[in-house]
Order: C-alpha cells, then structure tokens, then sequence
C-alpha cells in the first residue's frame, strides 16, 4: 500500500484513511478497548471511558456500527435497553488498537525525553 493511496482525493478522503480515523479517533480508541473487554449498556460505556458527552459518543458509536466494528441490540423491553458489542471485525481492530497503546504505554519515557530535547533544542 502506498503514501499515494491514503492522501486526499479532492475533496473527499480515501476510505482507507476514513476508518483509519475512525478506528483511532480519541473516542473510538477507547471505545473499541473497552468493547473488547465485554458488552456494555449505552450508560455503562460512558461511566467506563469517562468524559465523554452523550452526544460524541452516540455520534462515536453509530459510525463505528456503520463500519461494521460495533453491534447495537436495541432490546423490545420497557425501559428500553441497548447493548453494544464488538463484532469479529470490531475485535480484530481492537486488537490493533491495543498493541499501539500498549506501545505507546510502553515508550512514553522515551517520547517525553523527546519532546524535552526538542523543546530545549527551540530555546
């Protein structure tokens, strides 16, 4: 795959790089790793990543359904009740998504020396 094939085309983006931002995105990073773990109720997932309003992560979860990375089982009961779940393409990324944090995690000290010698390189 080349550099060529993930730019900008005109004014749409490739797909490649549409999902690749939605995979990475700050709140679909965190949503995919904690959907990993197991299903959550639309409540219990914000308690669980924290932060996040209402509507971002309604906004999050839609499009990670509608690249197929999330199940939504909407449940016919009073009071409404709404799992979502990683499907086998979710969890595959998923996967993806954790082993860069676990690298970043990982090789945060030598990211923070970098920055230190780049900020002081700039005084």
């Amino acid at each position: 795959m080349s550099v060529s094939s993930w730019s900008r085309d005109g004014e749409e983006m490739c797909p490649y790089r549409l999902v690749l931002e939605h995979v990475t995105s700050r709140w679909g990073v965190l949503i995919l790793i904690a959907l990993e773990e197991r299903s959550y109720r639309f409540s219990e997932l914000r308690r669980a990543i924290g932060r996040v309003s209402e509507k971002m992560l309604t906004q999050t979860l839609q499009t990670l359904e509608r690249d197929g990375l999330v199940h939504r089982d909407a449940k016919p009961v009073i009071p409404p009740r709404v799992d979502y779940s990683l499907t086998d393409l979710g969890r595959e990324a998923a996967e993806q998504v954790r082993t860069l944090a676990a690298w970043t995690e990982r090789r945060m000290d030598d990211v923070e020396k970098a920055r230190r010698e780049y900020d002081e390189a700039r005084l």
